[in-house]
């Protein structure tokens, strides 16, 4: 009976000691299945127990952050966005020069005066006063002006202004000067006469010998037709020039008194342009 007694006293002892081995392995395992994290550290409540603190799993913490802080994501999205957005614009508008907006020469709707001067319209200046726009004042655009219509060509200021090889064009209507080349002595909007340049030298032993003087006068109207077609053409060139460039853009126009032709002495067609000028040719030969 003793023996039967002393084992039933030992069974409550075997199951505590059980309890407490199993209470340790688990602590045990818990250690294990959490590799990096510190050991639990126990804490007494109000009552003098202990009170395990938990720590929470690394993928529920990234998402309690993620909900502490929606607005933070929202923003580096919305600006993420609007990055590689703008380089993508930028990529297609400078036709694949710049992901930055750094263009060399820009569209003129990326150009504050260009809007201005859609807002406020075309502007009228004297010849005096398109003079003032010469590059001398650097606080001022470099106009010129061509066929009586202004550009802006600050743009290339290097060029246009003091000390630039075309200087001479800057705050003037030069258009005589762009057709005969002339550009110290013609630099004036007066054209009349320089359809000279492109006009046969009269040659009267030559002339007399091949035409009558009906024929002869036919002739020279059709030659009058030619060189003004010339001259228009070569005219016509530069203000489309100027007209149709990315890196200049249009002002306005030179504003003149309607009488202004009469007031101007006609001019003589410069040495340079006259040079080219050759005697009428025989029919049949070829003009070199």
């Amino acid at each position: 009976m003793a023996d039967t007694d002393t084992v039933r006293r030992r069974k409550p002892e075997t199951k505590s000691s059980s309890s407490s081995s199993s209470a340790s392995s688990d602590s045990e395992v818990e250690e294990i299945i959490r590799p990096g994290f510190p050991p639990h550290s126990d804490a007494q409540n109000g009552n003098g127990t202990k009170k395990k603190k938990t720590t929470k799993a690394p993928k529920r913490q990234i998402e309690d952050e993620d909900e502490s802080n929606p607005w933070l994501l929202d923003i580096l999205r919305v600006l993420s966005f609007l990055f590689l957005a703008s380089c993508g614009l930028s990529y297609l508008i400078s036709n694949g020069e710049s992901f930055f907006w750094g263009m060399s020469h820009p569209p003129n709707y990326l150009q504050v005066e260009w809007w201005k001067s859609q807002l406020r319209g075309p502007i009228y200046l004297t010849p005096t006063e398109l003079s003032a726009y010469d590059g001398t004042d650097e606080s001022k655009p470099i106009y010129l002006a061509i066929n009586h219509t202004i550009y802006d060509v600050s743009a290339n200021r290097r060029t246009y202004g003091p000390g630039g090889s075309y200087h001479v064009f800057a705050g003037v209507d030069a258009s005589r000067a762009y057709v005969t080349g002339c550009f110290m002595e013609d630099r004036t909007p007066d054209m009349r006469g320089v359809e000279e340049m492109f006009l046969p030298l009269d040659d009267p032993a030559v002339d007399n010998k091949y035409w009558t003087p009906e024929e002869l006068k036919e002739l020279k109207k059709k030659e009058m037709e030619e060189a003004l077609r010339k001259v228009n053409e070569g005219l016509k060139h530069w203000s489309d020039f100027f007209g149709k460039s990315k890196k200049y853009r249009f002002v306005g126009y030179v504003k003149r008194d309607k009488d202004w032709l009469k007031k101007e002495k006609p001019k003589k067609l410069c040495e340079a342009a006259g040079r080219g000028r050759t005697p009428r040719s025989p029919p049949g030969e070829k003009k070199d």
